[in-house]
This record gives C-alpha cells, structure tokens and sequence, in this order.
C-alpha cells in the first residue's frame, strides 16, 4: 500500500491539533461553545498555514452528533460519527468545496447559490468552503453579494484567499475576518520533531532547522521537504544530506567567509566562492544565509543576550560580534541583501557570488576600532591630502571605502571663503561713506524661504542713507522673486536691522559685481574641484581602478 504523504497524513482532525493559530482557534471555539456564530468566515493567510483544516474542522464541528448521535454543536467535534467520518474522508454531502481558480464565473456561483436555498441533506448545516476566493470574477462577487450577507439559515460560507487584497470590501465587510499567521522557525521544528518521533524516522535537530527556515512560515512546505529528506536520506534525516538535497550552505561556510573578511584575505575568498560553486549550491540562498548570520552578530553587538544557547552557532556567533565593528556588520549586510538582485544580473551567480565578497574586502571601514582582532589600516587612512590654493576652501573629503572620521565642527553651506567676504556674521557689517557690506548683510539677516532667496540675488546700487530713513536701491537678475510680500519682508528686516525704516526698491537688470548666490556657487565649485583633485590622487582609489576596472562617476563627488 502506498504511504500516505506526511502532510496529508498528518492534517489535524480538530482544533487541539492545530499549531500556530491560536488567535483563531481561541475566537472560533469561544464561538461555538456560546453557539453565537456568524454566517460567513473569511480565512487569509500565505499557503500551508491552516486555511482548509481550519474549514474542515469547522463543518465537523458544525454538524457533529456524537458517537450516540445525539450530540450538539461543539468545538470539539468526536470524529467518531457519520458527519465526522465522512468529512474527514472528503464525502460528506453538506460540505462542499470550491475551487474558485477553476470556478470563477458568475454562472458557476449562479449555480453554486441555487443549491443553497435548499435544505442539507443529513445535517444541520450545509458549508461551503470557497477556497482562493480572490480568483472569481466582479460579476461573480456581486452575484453572491446578497445571499452572501443574508443566507439561509442553513448555509454557512467559509472563503479561504492568498489574497485578500484583491477581495471587493463589499465581501469583507460581510464575513468574519481571521488573518492566519505564518508558522515560526521553532514551532516547526518542534512540530517535525512530534511527526517523525511517531513515524520511528530519525533525525538531528539542526537538520530540521534547515527544513523549517526552507519552509518560510508553512506547515505543509515544511512536512512535504521532511518527506523528501526522507526518501532523499534513505535512512537518518542528516543536516548534510538536508543541505545538499537544498544545495543551501552550511554555516562553517559563513563563518570562514567572516573569518577572511577580517583577516582581509581575498584569496580565501575567492576560493571558498570557487568551492561551493564546485558542489553546486544555490549562491541567492547563500547570500540569504549570510545576511541572516550577520543580523545575528549585529545583535549580538547591541544586544548580547538575544543569542539563545540552544543556537547551534552561539559561540560563534558571540566571537565574530566581538571580531567585527558595529560599522562593518551593518555595512556587511547592507551589501548582501542588496547585492541579491544583482546576482540575475552577473555573468553567473558565481561571479555575482565572488564580487559581492569582494565588495565587502574593499569597501569595508579602514579605521581599526578596539576589540576587533588582527588587520591593519588599509592604505587610505594613510592617503596624502593636496593642498588647497590660498583662495580656496579645502573641504575634507571621505571615500567611499574609507571609514567615518571623527566628528568635527563644519562651516555652514551659506559661509562666504574668507577671500570673497572677509567679513564674518558675528561682526558689524562694514560701511564705506555709510554704505554697508551688501553680501555681508544679506548673510546676516534672519530671513528664510523666497525672501533670502531674493536677498542672495540682489546687489546693491545705491544707498541713500537719511536721519529720516534709508532708500536701499538693488538691481536683480531675478525679478520674479520680487513679489510685494517677499520685498516687504526684506524692508522689515532691514529696518530692525538698522533701527529706522528702510524701502527698498527693486530694478530689474544684470549685476555689475556678484551676487551672494554667484560667490556661493563660486565656492561650491572650487570645494568640488578640489574633492575630486583629492579623490583622483587618493592610492586606494587608484588601487581600485587598476584592479578591478573602477571609475570615479564624474559630478558624483560631493565635498563635505
């Protein structure tokens, strides 16, 4: 006789045997104790998670009579009567299933909702289970829309969906809503643990790990990977033959490719990528493995004790968080997950592999920080700065691959270079025959938005300064910014400014000397010139370009 497949064999018969839901187990049964019961249920959830055993166990529990065949309504239904036995045997009459992906036309529910104004055969309730209910058309919605929120009181729905949110919310507003949750790594384990126990099959626990990380959230992917581990294994369910019937890595793999990362052996590297492409491992699962490992170590770092000891890899996992800055785990998993994408994009996913862990090798932080074993600076911590000419403003810049320096006081955006306005905002603004400073004025007042837009466009022409007031005379190349109010919130500043009224007037036409907007752009672009000056002579840089064929994208240095 053919075995049964674990899955189907194992479905739980009642809500006790359930695992992982009891959010809806607790409302479904307190439901059916109480005998308050809705007429339609609505069950979401990805696939392998409950939605069809929970529908089954409800018309169990719906129509159960007993083993004398007088019982009522219960949430724990005796799976000894007819109704019970045949349910489970997929026979039972008044339960019907539909599959809305091969039944999605409005004359299918047409059909379906004709028969359900008459009564059950031999039960008190007629269920029909529609499962991926978000495949039937809008006609097919709108057809059950009114039998759907006023049935007979014989009939009770139970919709299933992958997806909900392709449901009309005029079907969720009808139905009783239970977002069933994805099945954690532990349960799992715990579960497969209690089925191959009673299948007599034997097992190492970190061999059903592998399976329940596979899995991702589902019950049933999880018992059918189990079946083919164990006809894969043909005896003991081993991790080794776990991975390889995945090809997914094992962690040894990841901590030698963190041990070379610290040790800056790039050699190692490349033979570890060369190695599991020889035993043909999945390199997109490879870099899923790392990315999880290294979220542990970053943990680890701020949290130290959510490592669990019954983690195969605690230990490890504790010396690499002490190996490692903080900087370079976060940067080690930023490249990983991202680089995920990329791999569809290489020549192969070995290439895609190799250059993701160089990568890693070379944008890695360069200071050394305390507690981090072996390795010394990379070359561009030691990187010669030019000098910036005497009118210039030097602006420290940071390569890509070398580390945060430490913090340091920055000059404002706005600040003039010394040359260009010697003036500084905490001194008086300087007068010639009671003519001020325009740009350094401009600069000093606490104006913001459009109105100091306007005033970094303007130059002074005339400055007719009087007992009774001041008539500031500018020329802009930018009239549009003179609006009435942006002119007049101007004048206000300059009056308490000054400490008597002041009107400006403004005259369209081309400015003789520079604006403050000019002298800004002005210094932006000597700070860039000498950032990129600076980056083009850096060694590493250079290091990069010559071995692995990188450029520098032109506008895309930004000095600090």
């Amino acid at each position: 006789m053919t075995a049964l497949a674990l899955a189907r064999s194992w479905r739980p018969k009642t809500f006790s045997q359930l695992v992982g839901q009891d959010h809806v187990v607790k409302a479904l049964t307190h439901a059916l104790d109480q005998g308050r019961l809705h007429h339609a249920w609505l069950f979401t959830g990805t696939r392998g998670v409950g939605k069809t055993t929970i529908a089954r166990i409800m018309a169990k529990a719906l129509n159960c009579t007993g083993e004398d065949g007088q019982g009522r309504m219960t949430s724990e239904p005796c799976g000894k009567c007819p109704a019970c036995l045949e349910i489970d045997a997929g026979r039972f009459v008044d339960y019907i299933e539909m599959d809305a992906a091969s039944n999605r036309g409005v004359d299918d529910i047409a059909a379906l909702l004709e028969k359900a104004a008459y009564a059950p055969s031999n039960a008190r309730y007629k269920v029909y289970m529609i499962d991926e209910v978000h495949m039937l058309t809008n006609h097919a919605f709108n057809a059950m829309l009114k039998t759907l929120e006023e049935p007979p009181e014989h009939v009770k729905f139970i919709l299933a969906t992958t997806d909900p949110q392709k449901i009309p919310v005029t079907i969720l507003s009808r139905c009783l809503q239970f977002n069933l949750k994805q099945m954690p790594v532990p349960l799992i384990v715990e579960h497969l643990e209690k089925v191959l126990a009673a299948e007599k099959v034997d097992y190492e626990t970190n061999a059903l790990r592998v399976l329940a990380k596979a899995a991702q959230g589902s019950m049933r992917d999880a018992l059918s990977l189990t079946d083919q581990a164990i006809a894969y294994a043909a005896g003991k369910v081993s991790e080794e033959a776990v991975r390889g019937m995945l090809g997914t890595l094992d962690d040894a793999y990841l901590i030698r490719i963190l041990d070379s990362l610290i040790a800056k052996d790039g050699a190692t590297l490349l033979a570890i990528a060369n190695e599991m492409g020889e035993r043909s491992m999945s390199f997109s699962l490879a870099l899923a493995d790392l990315s999880s490992l290294i979220q542990k170590i970053a943990a680890a770092q701020i949290v130290p004790e959510s490592v669990l000891e019954d983690w195969p890899e605690a230990a490890e996992i504790r010396r690499l968080a002490g190996a490692l800055t903080k900087e370079e785990a976060q940067l080690f998993y930023q490249i990983s997950i991202t680089s995920r994408p990329d791999l569809s994009l290489a020549p192969d996913e070995q290439t895609g592999f190799a250059m993701t862990l160089l990568r890693m090798l070379a944008f890695r932080p360069g200071n050394e920080a305390p507690g981090r074993a072996g390795g010394s600076a990379p070359p561009v911590a030691s990187a010669p700065r030019p000098t910036a000419p005497a009118n210039q403003t030097a602006a420290p810049v940071r390569p890509a691959a070398s580390a945060a320096p430490a913090p340091q006081a920055r000059p404002p955006v706005s600040a003039p270079s010394a040359s260009v306005a010697p003036t500084t905002p905490a001194s008086p603004v300087a007068s010639s025959a009671n003519r001020p400073d325009w740009h350094a004025l401009m600069r000093q007042l606490p104006v913001k938005g459009m109105v100091q837009q306007l005033a970094f466009q303007t130059e002074l022409q005339d400055w007719d300064d009087t007992p009774a007031g001041v008539r500031a005379t500018v020329v802009t190349p930018m009239p549009q910014l003179a609006s009435d109010a942006s002119v007049g919130r101007l004048a206000d500043a300059l009056t308490a400014h000054f400490g008597k009224p002041v009107k400006v007037v403004i005259e369209k036409g081309e400015v003789e000397g520079k604006t403050v907007a000019k002298v800004d752009a002005q210094i932006h672009q000597e700070k860039r010139q000498n950032a990129e000056q600076m980056i083009a002579q850096d060694p590493f840089i250079q290091q990069l370009e010559k071995e692995f064929g990188a450029k520098v994208v032109g506008g895309s240095v930004k000095p600090l």
